[in-house]
């Protein structure tokens, strides 16, 4: 079993870059798959990005690709997201996902991530 505490959201205007963190503790961290994801207000979950245990390769989104990075430092117990050019529809409570499996093609469902946390506010103004 892992826990995971997110941090790093905050209010910030449209081009402007935040990074989250995920601090996991409880179990071992390098044998799970990761995942951000992320929920506006009367909108669904949905995926954003993952990053896997084994080989570290990660899968993004449409709506995010080239302007957010997910990365892990396994040493730390620790997965980031790099948000660049922010946009206002970012604007979403983003939680982190793990997951004591490899997974492949259904990385993207939040019902394959058995342990998440609280969630930290993006806020992106226009």
């Amino acid at each position: 079993q892992v826990q995971l505490v997110e941090s790093g959201g905050g209010l910030v205007q449209a081009g402007d870059s935040l990074r989250l963190s995920c601090a996991a503790s409880g179990d071992t961290f390098r044998s799970y798959t990761m995942g951000w994801f992320r929920q506006a207000p009367g909108k669904e979950r949905e995926f954003v990005a993952a990053v896997r245990w084994s080989g570290g390769s990660t899968e993004y989104s449409e709506s995010v690709r080239g302007r957010f990075f997910i990365s892990r430092d396994n040493a730390k117990n620790t997965v980031y997201l790099q948000m660049n050019s922010l946009k206002p529809e970012d604007t979403a409570v983003y939680y982190c996902a793990a997951e004591n499996r490899f997974l492949y093609g259904t990385i993207w469902r939040p019902h394959e991530y058995a342990y998440w946390g609280q969630g930290t506010q993006v806020t992106v103004s226009s």
